[in-house]
């Protein structure tokens, strides 16, 4: 699969202006018809990185922001292999975390609910280029929608 353009700004406001277009205010569904929700405070976390290693994201990184059109086109994309988030507290898989791989080892990760009309919808978790996991990544469980739906009904 070609791989979406890179996109490519002057500034980090000009990213910022481009995520909260399209993904904020935008209307984002996945090829399999649910809809993606995105929040704005989300950005520093999709889009900085720490220099320390320490987990404290303090530097913009024009490497992950260039691939901002990749999550659009990873969650569209009818061909996404789809594996089952793992819960690191729960030391296990999470049928309602659904991450979608398309392009190289690039990763979205959503988190599953249920509209009031009992309709999946999904929030965005993260994103990122998974290089040193994406082996473990393509060895989870296929996400599956019945799984998925059972035990967000409260069902074992």
């Amino acid at each position: 699969m070609s791989l979406p353009p890179l996109v490519r700004y002057a500034t980090m406001a000009e990213y910022r202006a481009h995520y909260e277009r399209v993904y904020c205010r935008g209307d984002i569904q996945t090829f399999d018809g649910v809809r993606v929700y995105f929040s704005a405070s989300k950005f520093g976390h999709i889009f900085y990185e720490s220099t320390a290693r320490d987990g404290r994201k303090d530097v913009f990184s024009t490497v992950r922001a260039e691939r901002i059109a990749w999550i659009k086109a990873t969650l569209e994309h009818p061909q996404a292999d789809l594996y089952a988030g793992w819960d690191k507290i729960a030391h296990g898989y999470d049928s309602t975390r659904r991450v979608a791989v398309v392009y190289e080892a690039f990763v979205v990760v959503v988190a599953m609910g249920l509209k009031q009309n009992g309709l999946l919808k999904a929030n965005f978790v993260t994103c990122y280029q998974a290089d040193n996991s994406i082996g473990k990544i393509r060895t989870s469980p296929v996400w599956s929608r019945a799984d998925c739906l059972r035990l967000l009904a409260g069902r074992p």
